[in-house]
């Protein structure tokens, strides 16, 4: 944690695809993640070990056996962000695994990719994460991604006590073992839900996807009571009974950026000379170039991750073991909540990987994500306001987003309630046969994920006062039902209305990623 007084430097803010520095007034608190934890050296080494030695049950080997089905599962490019350098901890993995299932004869092999309602991964994208040899070996007819709309190879295997259908991709529901490889960047990243989701279709995930589950839960670090906890768990279960799942779950250091942008890893104060002409020759680059490629070269950042744990068996024995290196990397103590919240948001979230960040992914970034980066309260109080930094063009990308597209010309334009949107326009997108064919076809997102998106800032929006975009559109702002303003100060007066001419402000400098802990 940082106050802000007379010695401190102006601070970077993300916005978008650029970044500034600002100076916040004295008194206004930050939130930096600690330290970037040491990579583990040999990680081959600690993988092997996590699959000879796992938690609550037997060796990965012990479970494979000649003539078995064996369905490998693992995290679409969603996360992490950005993404990881090559060779991705998901290669390493996979690829053990497929030398233990080789030496004990296990030729019926199939990949997954688990993207729910995501779109479709390219052949390219598919090949950055298992690599090279996997991807000549099995890609396409044993490397796959999952469909959500293809009823044929969807399994219904039953309904929760609270009627939650339970319905996942029929390989893995009728396979020996299924092996689930994740990477996990926050708490709802990982755990025994995860094949439930992942795998899942929209008649399943419905269920814990809308607008009471998600006004009355957190998007991350959800408290064991909550809605959103106890739907994964009662489908989680379920599914357990039908599936025998081996989990594997790697949690990354806060190397986010490469050494080309070294000063976006640091904290300001830390700036050598050769990170203040660096920042300086990025930010007029970036001013000098074309938004689309502008873009493309941002997209093309990888990130130099070192890997901080490795854990394998039950999920339910696994995940805790992941929290707590998640919490060891991202966790910050913060004595009370603020007037304001400051937030920075950068070029990419989960769905604009290698695309356009869309308004509503913007907001959902934001309100759903960002947001929701802290443990027992948010960093702001009740009725307080949030400030972020995004440009927010009107921009979408046709071919990822055509059902946004729709949401926002049309959806928008007549109401930004969410339960109102739930209740008025879910199932017509969720069920409309054009999106559905680009979502199984092309490269789209299913019809009905701006809806989700939309839901994700439910919990925020109800929060809040108020919510206002630093450096935003102001007409695709107003479209969303925020305010937009040209500087800080333009924000804070803005705010005033709302928290008084001297509130307490806090900053929460990201990325890299930070947990605030809020007494």
């Amino acid at each position: 944690m940082l106050e802000v007084d007379e010695r401190t430097p102006p601070l970077l803010v993300h916005e978008g695809e650029n970044f500034r520095l600002e100076r916040l007034p004295h008194g206004s608190r930050v939130i930096y993640p600690p330290d970037s934890l040491p990579g583990i050296k040999d990680l081959d080494g600690a993988i092997r070990r996590a699959l000879l030695n796992p938690h609550g049950m037997d060796p990965l080997p012990e479970l494979l056996t000649p003539g078995m089905r064996l369905t490998i599962v693992f995290d679409d490019l969603s996360l992490p962000l950005p993404s990881m350098r090559s060779p991705d901890v998901r290669q390493r993995i996979i690829e053990q695994v497929l030398e233990f299932a080789a030496a004990k004869g296990v030729d019926d092999v199939e990949l997954i990719a688990a993207n729910a309602l995501h779109r479709r991964m390219t052949p390219a994208e598919l090949k950055h994460i298992v690599g090279e040899r996997v991807f000549r070996s099995f890609f396409p007819k044993h490397l796959t991604n999952h469909d959500a709309e293809d009823r044929e190879n969807l399994v219904h295997l039953g309904n929760t006590h609270e009627g939650e259908d339970v319905e996942i991709n029929r390989r893995a529901a009728e396979s020996d073992l299924v092996v689930y490889v994740n990477i996990t960047s926050t708490a709802m990243s990982g755990g025994p839900k995860s094949v439930a989701v992942g795998l899942a279709s929209y008649r399943s995930l419905r269920h814990h996807h809308n607008v009471h589950t998600l006004q009355h839960s957190r998007s991350f670090n959800d408290p064991p009571n909550s809605a959103m906890h106890h739907s994964y768990h009662r489908m989680a279960d379920l599914l357990g009974g039908h599936v025998k799942i081996f989990t594997i779950e790697t949690t990354l250091n806060n190397d986010t950026f490469p050494s080309a942008a070294r000063f976006l890893n640091k904290r300001e104060w830390e700036w050598n000379y050769a990170d203040q002409a660096t920042y300086l020759a990025t930010r007029r680059g970036n001013g000098l170039l074309k938004p689309a490629m502008r873009r493309r070269l941002w997209h093309k950042t990888e990130a130099p991750y070192g890997v901080t744990g490795v854990h394998a068996g039950a999920p339910s024995e696994v995940h805790p073991l992941t929290l707590k290196n998640v919490h060891r990397q991202q966790l910050t103590e913060v004595d009370g909540q603020a007037d304001v919240a400051v937030y920075g948001l950068p070029y990419i979230g989960p769905y604009n990987v290698n695309s356009v960040m869309n308004p509503i992914l913007v907001m959902s970034l934001g309100l759903g994500y960002f947001f929701n980066l802290y443990v027992n309260k948010p960093i702001v109080r009740e009725g307080g306001v949030a400030i972020f930094y995004h440009p927010m063009p009107n921009e979408f990308h046709p071919v990822h987003h055509p059902s946004y597209i729709d949401f926002y010309e049309e959806i928008l334009a007549e109401t930004t309630d969410p339960a109102v949107i739930e209740a008025k326009y879910e199932k017509q997108f969720a069920t409309d046969p054009w999106y559905t064919h680009l979502y199984r076809k092309s490269y789209a997102y299913h019809g009905v994920h701006p809806f989700y998106m939309w839901y994700w800032g439910a919990h925020a929006m109800q929060h809040l006062g108020e919510v206002i975009f630093v450096g935003a559109d102001r007409k695709t702002a107003a479209r969303l039902g925020f305010r937009a303003a040209s500087t800080l100060n333009d924000a804070l007066e803005l705010a005033s209305h709302t928290v008084g001419t001297s509130p307490s402000i806090t900053y929460q400098h990201m990325p890299p990623l930070t947990l605030a802990s809020v007494r």
